[in-house]
């Protein structure tokens, strides 16, 4: 169960969200994305995970056009897998998608179809954002539910580009904290993030500038204290996740970014 958990967190949010609850509440304003969006289609990151020595899992997302019911969507996909040792001991094949309008990075249609262990989910979960209606399709149950959601309401795959187009990098200021509203499984959630300040680290590639993040998460099982999560985003258009590192129960995990084409901006990265 725990390695379970833990996976779940550092694939997503970009990587890094099973989502988390937050108390408090959400003026959440639906915003649309100017013509200087943060990715574009063809987009394609990979992470790679790591529990001490060892390389844990890697994790892909990447972007095309689609179509929902006539209209023009973006579809982002999210896969994961552990690999090498780890994959004798403990085997996962998670597959996440999202189709999201652009304009405004409001998903239409979530797709969860993921095997860890023997443990196994397959849902879709389709947003009417206009009427505030999540309708979930268990299909492993046969099951079909309907749930109110807020104002722009995101997926956990949709969060992550929510975020890189909506984070105002001109506007931070350390330690002050947004939240954005989610909507998992058959729960809404509230996901808070707080911002540390601008930090560079050292990456396979060179030397990136990034903006360092703290999503803020309950202390339970998993998680050692309650600020246990640090993450770094590049600081430049692109706001791609570089690092996110993890302390747990059962050690320190870290998960960088290990490959990358077709981004829209240029990448800011120093070569000594």
């Amino acid at each position: 169960m725990i390695l379970r958990k833990t996976y779940l967190l550092i694939m997503f949010f970009g990587l890094i969200i099973a989502p988390l609850k937050i108390k408090g509440q959400i003026n959440q304003k639906e915003e649309k994305v100017s013509n200087s969006s943060a990715f574009k289609n063809g987009e394609w990151l990979q992470f790679r995970l790591h529990y001490g020595l060892f390389s844990a899992s890697h994790a892909s997302l990447t972007l095309s056009s689609d179509t929902i019911n006539g209209e023009p969507v973006i579809h982002a996909k999210g896969y994961g897998r552990t690999s090498g040792l780890a994959r004798l001991f403990f085997r996962v094949e998670d597959h996440y998608e999202s189709y999201f309008n652009e304009e405004k990075t409001q998903p239409l249609r979530f797709i969860r179809n993921i095997d860890e262990g023997g443990y196994t989910k397959n849902k879709v979960i389709d947003f009417d954002q206009k009427n505030g209606f999540a309708y979930v399709d268990d299909i492993k149950n046969k099951k079909q539910s309907k749930h109110d959601i807020k104002l722009n309401t995101q997926d956990v795959v949709s969060t992550f580009y929510y975020l890189r187009n909506h984070i105002p990098s001109e506007k931070l200021i350390p330690n002050e904290s947004f939240k954005v509203n989610i909507f998992f499984d058959d729960e809404p959630f509230e996901f808070k993030l707080k911002y540390l300040g601008i930090e560079n680290i050292k990456t396979k590639f060179g030397e990136i500038e990034c903006l360092k993040f703290i999503p803020v998460v309950q202390i339970g099982r998993v998680f050692k204290e309650k600020e246990s999560i640090i993450l770094w985003v590049s600081n430049d258009l692109n706001k791609i996740p570089i690092r996110v590192q993890a302390d747990i129960a059962i050690g320190s995990i870290k998960c960088d970014l290990e490959n990358f084409k077709n981004i829209k901006h240029p990448f800011k990265i120093r070569v000594d």
